[in-house]
């Protein structure tokens, strides 16, 4: 009897403490867990990634830019690079670019006259005889179309009305170069000239006989130039031959480099070479001693900073250089960092 009142107090108080807990105030509930269906969850993780993405950093332009410069790009491994540099900046700045080029100054100047009728939004022009391309460019300017030249004719790029020169200063160039070969120890430098009334080939060779100690002379091949490499290879043979007081050879082109490299090999001298610009058979050359150094003037720049400098005129109205060139080079090649550029030529933009 006394066990079954027991249970039954039990229960009482059992009932009692769950009344108790009925009347208390619940404890507060997690906040609800919100469910998505799995396409929704996908979308809005596709829009916070949107969210995130940065912009792009430069605002197509709906621009069209004429190249053309003082010889075929097509066939001329300098002039090559000249173009990359140039399409890889358009290609950037979602610009059309309309490029070509020619030896004969009466057929860049037409090229130019044909950029002027297209209405061009601007042109890029080297100036290696500036007096034959001066009606062009002018009238280039006149119809508003603003002009960056590159490569030759710095002296005369403000003249003609040109926004800013891009290139290098031949002549400076030319006095490194002779500053290189005094160390060098020689003493009757042959500088080789390829094309005629190229000032800026005129300038490299004045450079030369403003900082060499010893004799220069400058020799013309500008009959075969790098149209007819073997009639140049000829006339450097010949030319070795008859002097034998020449115990070195500055060439303005790479094509020309190589074509003197062979001659000094026919003939059996020992004669010291350098040059000017680049391309893989003259880095080829340096790392395997048969050519000093060369004298870079970093061409792919002259092909895209004037794209740049167009664009930035065009669409905010900069202008870079204040009335001076603007420098890409000269920088030097030679056995210390010749294989370095070389990886970068294969590539095509040195």
């Amino acid at each position: 009897m006394q066990s079954r009142k027991t249970i039954v107090s039990l229960l009482l108080i059992a009932f009692a403490l769950i009344a108790l807990a009925g009347c208390a105030s619940p404890p507060p509930a997690p906040p609800p867990v919100a469910t998505q269906p799995q396409a929704a969850t996908a979308a809005s993780t596709t829009a916070a990634a949107a969210t995130n993405t940065v912009p792009a950093q430069v605002t197509q332009a709906n621009l069209t830019i004429g190249l053309a410069v003082h010889a075929d790009p097509a066939t001329d491994q300098f002039w090559s690079v000249v173009v990359k540099g140039a399409k890889d900046a358009s290609a950037t700045y979602g610009i059309t670019l309309k490029s070509g080029g020619n030896s004969d100054p009466k057929q860049q100047s037409q090229l130019i006259d044909n950029y002027v009728a297209a209405k061009v939004d601007g042109i890029i022009v080297s100036m290696a005889n500036p007096d034959a391309l001066k009606d062009s460019i002018t009238k280039a300017v006149a119809a508003g179309i603003p002009v960056i030249t590159i490569n030759s004719g710095a002296s005369r790029s403000k003249e003609f009305g040109a926004l800013a020169h891009v290139g290098q200063t031949e002549r400076v160039a030319g006095q490194g170069a002779g500053d290189r070969l005094n160390s060098a120890g020689v003493k009757n430098v042959l500088c080789v000239i390829h094309e005629e009334a190229n000032v800026g080939l005129e300038d490299r060779c004045a450079g030369l006989k403003d900082t060499f100690k010893g004799t220069v002379q400058n020799f013309s091949v500008a009959s075969t130039g790098t149209k007819d490499v073997k009639g140049t290879l000829t006339a450097l043979q010949n030319k070795l031959t008859a002097d034998k007081t020449i115990d070195a050879i500055l060439t303005l082109n790479p094509t020309i480099a190589i074509a003197a490299r062979d001659a000094i090999k026919a003939t059996g001298g020992s004669q010291k070479l350098a040059t000017f610009d680049l391309s893989p058979d003259v880095i080829d050359a340096i790392n395997n001693g048969e050519i000093l150094f060369a004298i870079d003037q970093q061409q792919y720049l002259q092909g895209y900073l004037p794209i740049v400098m167009i664009y930035l005129y065009k669409t905010n109205l900069n202008t870079v250089g204040g009335g001076q060139p603007v420098l890409t080079g000269p920088g030097f090649v030679d056995k210390s960092n010749a294989s370095q550029v070389k990886a970068l030529a294969a590539k095509g933009t040195r």
